[in-house]
């Protein structure tokens, strides 16, 4: 059974340095007050995985936490760039950042094969593009039936799974719904997992379309109201806007910056 704990608590129990990390949302249920809990733990040398890295690995990135990313798009959604990931790249700033990129087709066929206890998954794709010759984790392979050319990419295994869902109850059974990513497939893929929820219940009553993960697959649950925010958690909470449209500013100056993490993480609460 998953065990119930509070955010600082989990995040120090699960997360550790060198670790692999993946805190997966697509849009909504993005795992921001997690990821602000790290930073604040002052973790070091972790590698990110994740589809679509936004605000909250800019965070992470310019705070010093990762040595590498893996990733298939990166940006500030609906805003622009990444401005501390772009530093990172760049500049080095504050620590050189190493880069894997895919599709997001090949993405998320890493996590189902990790989550299939498989080492590796095939997908056409890759064809016309130039990451099979940047990236050692894309590789040709033939299909032994028809002699297809197909590519093949290595399994997706976390040291840690960190995922936002709408609620759990008490034994540790979460239920997330709307629109949702590999959140699934990331928990199932990863030898830890922590679900951060909007609220513990008692019972977990249906939703229609809803995902249930049981407890046995999950190692921690911690309540964290609004821990998605500025992204939305469906039935709970409103995307920010603004939020992500002040990011812009702050981001792209490392001193303000910096202020940010003094006032907003090291110096805050939990949220």
């Amino acid at each position: 059974m998953a065990e119930i704990a509070t955010l600082p608590e989990a995040v120090g129990e699960l997360v550790r340095d060198g670790d692999t990390v993946a805190l997966e949302g697509f849009t909504h249920l993005i795992p921001m007050t997690a990821g602000r809990e790290i930073i604040r733990q002052r973790r070091r040398d972790l590698t990110l995985v994740r589809m679509t890295p936004d605000i909250v690995y800019d965070q992470l990135i310019g705070a010093g936490c990762a040595r590498k990313l893996v990733f298939s798009w990166g940006g500030n959604p609906g805003v622009g760039s990444l401005h501390r990931f772009r530093d990172a790249v760049e500049k080095g700033w504050p620590a050189p950042l190493e880069l894997e990129e895919h599709s997001h087709a090949g993405m998320a066929n890493r996590y189902v094969a990790g989550a299939s206890g498989l080492p590796f998954a095939i997908l056409r794709g890759y064809v016309g593009t130039d990451l099979p010759g940047v990236s050692a984790t894309i590789k040709t392979i033939t299909c032994p039936f028809t002699g297809e050319r197909l590519a093949a990419v290595p399994a997706l295994e976390p040291d840690v799974a960190i995922i936002h869902a709408q609620r759990a109850d008490r034994q540790g059974n979460v239920q997330l719904w709307g629109l949702v990513g590999v959140q699934k497939e990331a928990v199932l893929a990863a030898r830890r997992s922590l679900v951060t929820v909007e609220e513990i219940v008692d019972e977990l009553t249906p939703v229609p379309g809803a995902i249930v993960l049981p407890s046995w697959v999950v190692t921690m649950v911690a309540e964290v109201p609004g821990g998605a925010h500025p992204s939305y958690a469906e039935g709970y909470s409103e995307r920010d806007n603004p939020t992500y449209a002040a990011w812009d500013a702050i981001s792209r100056d490392r001193d303000s910056f910096t202020r940010w993490l003094d006032d907003h993480v090291h110096e805050g609460s939990v949220r």
